[in-house]
């Protein structure tokens, strides 16, 4: 009888656990939708990226590519990414970038501790998800930073963003409100 009582409650407890766990997932899934319902409703996200052309809109589904290099599109994908909680992989992204643009070779260390701090160490509120190795090289390198030394973990982000959430963002509301609200690009032909 005790060993029938004691399987009960290890089944009771395990069934508790993975209670609380669906309750968790449940609520951080509408706590996303509701978050997309109104940003989609509210419009904040069009006041927070310049109007682009229907022609840019369009090329941002062409390629990431396309969509990294245009800011406006990177507001938008960003919104997208908050829905998603996840904003820090393209916040990363874009502070590798301005940290390679950095001319003075002085604040290369500050600048590149800083990045660490926020996005690579672990445990940080912001870390993004990469390899350990990469993650020890890195390390390795902060004792002499270069202007490349977050290449290898940039790219992995960025290959993350890519194949995870930028498929969604193309199916996103955001995405398809922002391609009902662009306006069409004008061109003025002359003949003469």
């Amino acid at each position: 009888d005790a060993w029938v009582c004691t399987e009960l409650t290890e089944k009771q407890r395990l069934y508790s656990k993975w209670v609380k766990e669906l309750r968790s997932s449940m609520a951080t899934l509408l706590h996303k939708v509701e978050l997309e319902y109104h940003l989609v409703t509210s419009g904040w996200y069009m006041k927070n990226t310049k109007a682009s052309s229907l022609n840019d809109v369009l090329r941002w589904k062409e390629s990431f590519s396309h969509l990294l290099r245009s800011k406006e599109g990177r507001s938008a994908f960003h919104t997208f990414l908050q829905t998603e909680f996840s904003e820090e992989n393209l916040e990363f992204w874009e502070a590798c970038e301005d940290y390679k643009k950095t001319r003075s070779v002085k604040k290369l260390p500050s600048k590149a501790q800083d990045i660490f701090q926020e996005f690579l160490q672990f445990s940080s509120p912001r870390e993004v998800n990469i390899d350990h190795r990469t993650r020890e090289l890195i390390h390795k390198k902060m004792a002499v930073p270069c202007r490349n030394c977050f290449d290898a973990a940039q790219e992995q982000i960025r290959i993350l963003m890519e194949k995870d959430s930028y498929p969604r963002f193309l199916k996103s509301p955001i995405y398809n409100k922002l391609l009902q609200q662009s306006p069409p690009r004008t061109v003025t032909v002359s003949f003469t």
